[in-house]
């Protein structure tokens, strides 16, 4: 016959705490203790400006002579390589979080664009990209099928 086991609330609670917090990190793509991770692609945003398309990458920790920007049939190319620095040896790591190695990140930029109007600049790890539209760029909503019709707004007197 088995003993009888004491039961210590305090430590069912830890396991719960530590699987929680496991499966949160997993949601958010956290990486665990001496876990190297692979390069990702650098994060954009893009917005008209006074008839200006400007389009944002964050590279944090490059330089300038790290990235290459390349246009070919109306796709810009965003090209660069974050070199690891072998500091520390990889059993030396509690949590290794940054990522290295090459990227591309490729944008398609609206019909009419002239790559000879195009201008780049770095600063702070961001860069920015501007050139000239020469048509308004507006988003167009498209409906989505079995979705409810919204109401529409009453006109103002």
């Amino acid at each position: 016959m088995a003993g009888l086991a004491v039961w210590k609330p305090f430590n069912e609670i830890d396991r719960w705490r530590r699987e929680f917090d496991r499966r949160l990190s997993e949601m958010f793509h956290e990486v665990g203790p001496a876990e190297a991770t692979t390069v990702k692609v650098p994060a954009i945003e893009s917005f008209v400006k006074d008839r200006n398309l400007i389009i944002r990458a964050d590279v944090p920790g490059l330089e300038a002579k790290d990235i290459d920007l390349t246009v070919l049939d109306n796709v810009l190319t965003i090209k660069g390589e974050r070199k690891e620095e072998k500091e520390v040896n990889k059993d030396e790591y509690i949590r290794r979080e940054v990522a290295y190695g090459s990227f591309e990140r490729r944008v398609t930029l609206p019909d009419g664009t002239d790559p000879e109007k195009i201008k780049a600049s770095f600063k702070n790890g961001v860069i920015e990209v501007t050139m000239p539209i020469g048509k308004e760029v507006a988003a167009k909503k498209i409906p989505l099928e079995g979705a409810k019709p919204e109401a529409a707004p009453e006109a103002k007197k």
